[in-house]
């Protein structure tokens, strides 16, 4: 009887062992809320395609904000678990003195990611502005401030010597400047460059290459957030450690590849010349680690800018926390 019960366990038992291992561990969901839709951000779209969330547990929930004010917006009411953003946008929120104000856990670029488009394909230097009108995003925006930083870095001042339209909508940059409005426009990338392939405007220079390195873009979340989810945050530092380090590694064509899927409506080969342009001014920070130095130049920008007072300048401790990037790899 014993001899009989055991040979039917056994089945019983391999039965059970092939359906444990066609169980999948489930993944935690990540809402992330990016501010646009682009190339510039390829690193994260790497880490995402290449699986590198996945095999840190998690499944990212992608939504574009359409600007850093919404992706903010989004964080603070809980919409979103993370953003991904200009970091002027928490140290507005930190000089508002607002509650539980987000703090930037890992950066992902080091310059501007936007080109500055013209209508004709001229010799360009900045000076060829003087008199003229740039559409250049949101005012208070990194892209808007760091156009005028690089202005008068060129010794051309804002609003004086030339005009900076801050009215249009950081998604509707584009198709005001090929509906006629303003003389220049900055872009960012694959926008620019479909521009300049409609016929419709000309890429003539990298705002990004003119300004120096700044912490253009970085992952924030609420301190609420990440203290009851630190394990999920080094998850998500590791994977987005991964995807740095693998466009370091790669070719443009390579990465064109990988992020294909992201963008179905741009050709392979444009998405090639893209992520060359990008690698071409080093866009793309090594290692989700901010350095104190580059928040300081964000800081000037924003100064400069006539946007954050030297008073009001947020130290780096409070805004950043570089535990899990120093961490990740």
């Amino acid at each position: 009887m014993k001899k009989v019960v055991s040979l039917l366990f056994v089945p019983l038992l391999i039965l059970s062992l092939c359906c444990g291992c066609g169980q999948t561990k489930e993944k935690t969901v990540v809402r992330l809320n990016e501010v646009t839709h682009s190339v510039f951000y390829a690193p994260q779209y790497v880490a995402m395609k290449q699986g590198f969330f996945e095999e840190e547990g998690l499944q990212i929930e992608l939504t574009n904000g359409g600007g850093a004010d919404k992706v903010m917006t989004a964080v603070l009411t809980g919409q979103s678990d993370i953003g991904l953003a200009g970091p002027e946008a928490c140290i507005y929120v930190h000089i508002q003195g607002k509650e539980n104000a987000p703090v930037v856990f890992a950066q992902l670029t080091k310059r501007d990611g936007s080109f500055l488009v013209g209508r004709t394909d001229e010799a360009f230097s900045w000076e060829n502005v003087r008199g003229k009108t740039i559409i250049g995003g949101r005012k208070g925006g990194v892209p808007e401030m760091t156009l005028e930083y690089v202005m008068r870095q060129n010794d051309v001042i804002p609003q004086v010597d030339a005009v900076v339209d801050t009215t249009v909508q950081f998604n509707m940059m584009a198709g005001a400047f090929t509906g006629g409005n303003g003389d220049y426009v900055t872009l960012f990338e694959p926008t620019a460059t479909e521009v300049e392939q409609a016929g419709k405007g000309v890429v003539l220079t990298s705002i990004g290459q003119e300004s120096g390195e700044i912490p253009y873009t970085a992952y924030f979340a609420a301190p609420d957030y990440m203290k009851a989810n630190p394990a999920l945050i080094q998850s998500f530092t590791n994977a987005v450690a991964k995807g740095q380090n693998w466009v370091q590694e790669h070719t443009a064509e390579e990465i064109a590849n990988a992020i294909a899927d992201q963008f179905p409506d741009t050709d392979v080969a444009v998405l090639t010349n893209v992520a060359q342009r990008y690698k071409d001014i080093d866009a793309w920070n090594e290692t989700p680690v901010m350095k104190p130095e580059a928040l300081e130049r964000l800081e000037t920008v924003m100064e400069t800018a006539g946007e954050l007072d030297h008073a009001d300048w947020v130290d780096f401790t409070t805004l950043v926390d570089n535990h899990f990037a120093a961490q990740a790899g």
